[in-house]
């Protein structure tokens, strides 16, 4: 007994600290203590350790310090478990779990209920009675807020956490007034969809009815963090509620909002439009604390989680342009359904950007809309997680699980999430459980496949009426004051219904109009204008000899020394490749004052060891960026090594180009068939976006392709695909063939007074290839050429003219050589889309002997270029096509294959006896 009689001596407070410390962090209490600690539980919990040492733990420590351990454990394990046991679900019974918290899980029973705790100190509230602690513990934790935090690996932010939770045990605790406003905004979402619901019977409109606190809470996170000094705010979010989110918080009119409802014509004429639960909007609000902040809402597609990426890449470009020195100042909101955020794996590539350097935003507040039914499926069957908010823990970011019902709970877990992201700029997830009163849509009968839910759902009171009730009997209210509230709101909505249906045509209001104030929105024909893309010899020089020279002071691989010292060497002798095409067009942008932003998988160095543009010192991996020393009044130049993710990063990138028009925004394809794994970009924002929502986006994507023998997935960056959503004027498609032309032609991408994404089919052999070299004067005084003609023949003696595209013209510049050919032209098509119709027809005319004209691919018949040469050129239908066979796959696993493949080709366009189509 000897050996533990200092137990009785101490207070018992401190031993009780003492192990709450080791519970949370072992390796934070001094070692004899944490070998104390270990060894008492291993013994309580009879996990037979040694004899001696399990008998002096179990049963020689003092039983009232044992009883206080026990209290501690009892403590940890509400901070564990006890959003298990909350009040959470409003229309549900909750789950069963197991082990419950019932005292006798920790060694305690009834009859230690009025025994007093120094384990009390641990909430805040002192020594008390075991009643009292189990009090406070089950309103912190198992009330109607769950909070999930233990597994975050940070004890700062745990202690910050718990001590956050333990003000006021973690209720709300407003003012008459502030409850007042919470009611004035939850009256504004019921009675707005109840006003639509009349109004526009069966018409989709995914209503918030079951989530309408979504509005206080987002109202109350705004008005907060203008105070705390944020001064824009970017929202994603999908359909549900969407529109009671513009009217209410952003201050979209209802009246525009109803325009769209009646279905009218659109007044822009060269606009399709979208349905009005898509639309993006931004609008400048006061606050009542008399604040001016920006707040924007992304436009989305039904695709439902691809608006998150966009937001942080909107988010991201503002940060960079306007708060480089306050990330914090732009606050992201990324408002997911339950079922989608559990099922959609871009929420993963999402959350995973979220620390790294190049796609970080300083904390996301994630908040769910749960409906506990993701169309027609239950939550059962959505997910294998316990909640749909697990995808939090990949990055150890709280959780706040929320009733719905409660609007001062909900208010009260923004606040929280709030004070969280800005104080640790980390992201936080608010889930809030709710239901869904109708449908998918209001024309849906949930009933069928939700029989009992629904059968709930339709006795259970709307969260307006529920608080309402609440604040009666507080005596805050009287009951005449939610009619009134009531009465008003809804008088403004038939005069705003009124005024719309005056109006013959709904007028889309541009999304971010501010940054796209001085760009135009332009059709084909400008597209096709050349614009001036020249630039100083001089100017080429200086930039040369900046990225041309490490820092003297600092030791570097010998090999990356010679690979930039060679830059200046292919200056002087005048022969640039592509990598200095890309550095000089980069280096000229940045002096000219534009931005430069490029992310991809290995760009810093390029896929294929080409680009350099992130060198490393040797010895301590310090990362030098040559051409951020440019000039000094230069824009920013930023590179980024992205996650192994093209979904998410394409998104990110894409909203980063949406809000910054003066930044040239890459992203680079490890492989350009990699792109497919985008897909969903490509065709509802790359493709579509202008049509849809009236926004415009300078996005760039460089996509390596090439058929040299690597495999299907190696060869293909699928340029059919791309080709296939081009229409009218919705973007370029280039396929560029000398270092000059790719130069102009990104140097045209910003030059020109309107933004259009541009897919480049970039080379990788050509990288290296000794022809593949353009002259100071063709960077300096050139311009981008759609169509590159063959001015080494004699118009004269050809007979055979081809048309081609990309580094397929390499290959059949040789066999030509080989060949002693001088019958034969190589017409090289640089942009595919616009396509340059009327050069091509120039080129036909001029070569005025020719009886073979020969489209020329070296991807597959169905595949590459060909369908769309035949859907834009008529004149195409007559050519004579030399490809591959159409094939399944891009390309043959086998290299001697592949290469005979290619030779089977080449040999059809210049010998059209040997046809390879049979």
């Amino acid at each position: 007994m000897d050996k533990y009689s200092f137990l009785n001596a101490a207070h018992t407070a401190y031993f009780a600290d003492l192990y709450e410390q080791y519970l949370q962090n072992p390796d934070s209490v001094e070692p004899s203590w944490r070998a104390f600690f270990q060894g008492y539980d291993f013994g309580s919990e009879n996990y037979g350790l040694d004899g001696e040492q399990a008998e002096a733990v179990s049963t020689l420590v003092p039983e009232h310090v044992q009883k206080e351990f026990q209290v501690v454990k009892l403590i940890d394990g509400y901070r564990n478990r006890g959003h298990l046991f909350t009040k959470t679900n409003p229309v549900r019974d909750r789950r069963k779990y197991e082990p419950t918290l019932a005292l006798e899980n920790f060694g305690l029973s009834d009859a230690d209920l009025d025994t007093n705790f120094n384990a009390g100190d641990i909430l805040g509230i002192g020594a008390q009675t075991l009643r009292e602690i189990l009090k406070h513990l089950n309103s912190i934790y198992c009330d109607a807020i769950g909070v999930e935090y233990m597994y975050i690996r940070k004890p700062d932010e745990i202690k910050w956490i718990q001590s956050k939770l333990n003000i006021n045990d973690n209720q709300p605790n407003f003012s008459g007034t502030q409850k007042k406003h919470i009611l004035k905004k939850l009256n504004e979402a019921v009675s707005f969809e109840s006003f639509l619901h009349t109004k526009y019977v069966g018409q989709k409109r995914f209503s918030l009815e079951g989530g309408e606190s979504l509005i206080p809470g987002l109202d109350a996170v705004i008005e907060k963090a203008a105070e705390l000094g944020v001064q824009e705010f970017v929202m994603g979010m999908a359909h549900r509620g969407r529109l009671s989110t513009l009217t209410n918080i952003f201050g979209k009119s209802a009246k525009d909002i109803f325009s769209e409802f009646d279905g009218k014509d659109y007044e822009q004429e060269v606009f399709d439009g979208d349905v009005k639960y898509h639309l993006g909007w931004t609008s400048n609000r006061k606050t009542d604390s008399g604040k001016q902040i920006n707040l924007s809402i992304a436009p989305n597609p039904s695709h439902l989680e691809t608006v998150g990426a966009v937001v942080e890449g909107i988010v991201r470009a503002k940060q960079d342009e306007f708060y480089s020195d306050n990330f914090s100042k732009v606050l992201p909101i990324v408002v997911h359904g339950d079922a989608a955020i559990a099922g959609q794996g871009l929420v993963y590539e999402v959350v995973q950007m979220a620390q790294l350097d190049g796609y970080k935003t300083n904390g996301t507040i994630h908040v769910v809309v749960n409906n506990q039914v993701g169309f027609t499926t239950n939550y059962l069957d959505a997910r294998s997680s316990t909640y749909c908010t697990d995808i939090a823990k990949v990055t150890l970011s709280p959780v706040l699980h929320v009733n719905a019902d409660d609007a001062e709970a909900v208010v009260h877990a923004m606040l929280f999430a709030l004070d969280f992201r800005m104080n640790f700029k980390r992201d936080v997830f608010i889930d809030l459980l709710g239901y869904r009163k109708y449908g998918h849509n209001e024309g849906d009968e949930p009933r069928f496949t939700q029989p009992k839910l629904y059968k709930a759902i339709s006795k259970h009171a709307n969260p307006r009426d529920i608080y309402a009730a609440k604040l009666i009997e507080q005596g805050i209210i009287d009951k005449g004051h939610v009619k009134q509230l009531e009465s008003d709101y809804k008088a403004s909505l038939e005069e705003k219904l009124e005024d719309s249906r005056k109006e013959d045509k709904t007028v889309i209001t541009p999304f971010m109009e501010e940054q796209w104030k001085d760009f135009t929105q332009v059709d084909e024909t400008v597209m096709m204008k050349p614009i001036d893309t020249t630039t100083s010899a001089d100017r080429l020089a200086a930039i040369t000899k900046v990225i041309s020279n490490l820092p003297k002071d600092k030791k570097f691989i010998r090999k990356i020394e010679r690979l930039i010292n060679e830059r200046q060497k292919m200056f002087d002798e005048n022969r640039l490749d592509w990598a200095m095409a890309e550095h000089l067009a980069y280096g000229s942008l940045l002096e000219e004052g534009y931005n430069v932003r490029m992310s991809g998988q290995d760009v810093e160095r390029g896929t294929f060891s080409h680009r350099h543009a992130v060198v490393k010192v040797e010895d301590s991996e310090e990362e030098i960026l040559l051409l951020n020393n440019v000039s000094d009044k230069q824009g920013q130049f930023h590179i980024y090594n992205s996650l192994l993710s093209e979904y998410g990063v394409v998104g990110f990138d894409y909203g980063y180009a949406m809000a910054s028009p003066n930044t040239l925004t890459i992203w680079e394809a490890q492989f350009g068939d990699f792109s497919n794994g985008a897909q969903i970009m490509l065709d509802q924002y790359i493709s579509a976006g202008e049509d849809k929502w009236k926004t415009q986006n300078g996005l760039v994507m460089l996509l390596p392709h090439g058929y040299e023998g690597q495999g299907a997935e190696h060869s293909s960056a699928r340029m059919e695909r791309y080709l296939q959503l081009c229409a009218k004027d919705n973007m370029f498609v280039a396929d560029c063939t000398t270092p000059a032309n790719f130069f102009h032609l990104l140097r045209r991408q910003m030059k020109f007074n309107f933004r259009k994404p541009l897919i480049v089919f970039t080379p990788k052999s050509l990288l290296r290839h000794p022809k593949c070299v353009s002259t100071v004067d063709e960077f300096a005084n050139g311009s981008f050429q759609t169509l590159i003609d063959d001015t080494t023949v004699d118009v004269d003696k050809v007979k055979t003219l081809v048309f081609l595209t990309g580094k397929f013209y390499y290959d059949l510049d040789q066999e030509r050589e080989d060949l002693n050919r001088d019958d034969v032209a190589l017409v090289r098509i640089e942009q595919l889309f616009p396509l340059p119709t009327e050069a091509i027809k120039n080129v036909l005319s001029k070569f005025k002997h020719v009886d073979d004209v020969v489209w020329a691919q070296e991807e597959p018949r169905n595949m590459g270029a060909y369908s769309h040469m035949l859907m834009n050129l008529d004149e195409a239908r007559n050519f004579r096509l030399a490809s591959r066979r159409p094939y399944g796959a891009p390309a043959a696993g086998s290299s001697v294959r592949s290469k005979k493949r290619h030779k089977e080709v080449i040999d059809y366009v210049f010998d059209k006896s040997k046809n390879n189509q049979r």
